[in-house]
């Protein structure tokens, strides 16, 4: 059963949500007098103009060191957001971008992606990745240095409660007998994205995922990245589709008026989508994009930009 969302062919494409977090890196500066209305708004624009899916983040609880410094400490939780989000769309998807599944027991976590997805109509994807601050893993009791073989093996438990009514596994960190869960899943299975750009977490995607969501990997390393995962899938799981994605620099439609910063393209739609449509000489079907903004109006402005001005442009 193909679980893709991307027809052959085509770029899909979709938005992290404003509010949800409010690390520096992640949001904009309005984002830090925003509430739940633009949280809602921007998802609702996402949703009218065409956009896959819409995307939250997750952290627990984050210690004070210098790692995390640069961190906020406001992180919605993923699952319960995109629930609330899921009632007030109507087709978009809902994606966490990513969940840190090493830090629930697996039947905990299908259980809850199982819940939304039937309270949506299907559009539950559950986007996974590591985790990354060690102090986390240690206020939650958690062995940081397992967090792969964990996150594996939750990857392999949720896919086969997604899959069966009654499933079991035996697995070194993660062992139950054969239990059933419902609601079952509205599509027959829920997508499961990997996140992450090390050799481990690639690795992940080729071995488990339909879908890969690359994090901090530059326009230089994508073919590498991909060229890896493609191998890897091929000797493990030859044909098996899996929607690779890509995030492009920061997006501005229009000339702006106020310094964007250099990460960011800008111009007219045409010069956008010549520029995102490098994606298909990756291999890439799936769009990962940001918006720079100064408030919820000129945000949802650029969303809807670009889903009637550049979107129509990137077929080829």
């Amino acid at each position: 059963m193909s679980l893709s969302i991307a027809t052959p062919g085509t770029l899909v494409y979709g938005v992290q949500l404003p509010v949800q977090t409010l690390t520096r890196t992640i949001s904009e500066p309005w984002e830090e007098r925003g509430g739940v209305a633009d949280l809602v708004a921007v998802a609702q624009t996402a949703d009218a103009a065409g956009f896959a899916f819409v995307g939250a983040t997750d952290h627990i609880a984050l210690p004070l060191n210098d790692y995390t410094k640069h961190m906020s400490t406001t992180w919605f939780d993923p699952v319960a957001t995109l629930s609330f989000v899921a009632a007030h769309t109507r087709n978009v998807r809902l994606l966490t971008s990513v969940y840190i599944a090493a830090y629930r027991h697996p039947l905990a976590s299908a259980k809850a992606f199982l819940t939304v997805d039937h309270l949506s109509g299907g559009r539950v994807i559950v986007g996974v990745g590591a985790g990354h601050v060690e102090g986390e893993f240690d206020a939650l009791g958690i062995d940081f240095a397992s967090r792969g073989q964990r996150t594996n093996e939750a990857i392999d438990a949720m896919r086969n409660a997604f899959a069966q009514e009654y499933s079991s596994f035996d697995g070194e960190l993660f062992h139950y007998g054969e239990v059933g869960l419902s609601p079952r899943p509205a599509a027959g299975s829920i997508p499961i994205w990997i996140g992450g750009s090390t050799k481990p977490a690639l690795r992940r995607v080729a071995e488990r995922g339909d879908g890969w969501i690359p994090q901090g990997t530059p326009r230089a390393r994508m073919r590498e990245c991909i060229d890896t995962i493609t191998r890897r899938r091929d000797e493990v799981r030859p044909g098996a589709e899996i929607d690779l994605g890509f995030f492009p620099e920061y997006l501005y439609i229009g000339t702006p008026s106020w310094d964007t910063g250099g990460y960011t393209i800008s111009g007219t739609a045409d010069e956008l989508a010549e520029s995102l449509r490098e994606a298909y000489d990756f291999g890439c079907n799936v769009l990962h994009l940001h918006f720079r903004s100064r408030d919820r109006d000129e945000m949802c402005d650029q969303i809807a930009a670009f889903g009637r001005d550049v979107a129509p442009l990137l077929t080829v």
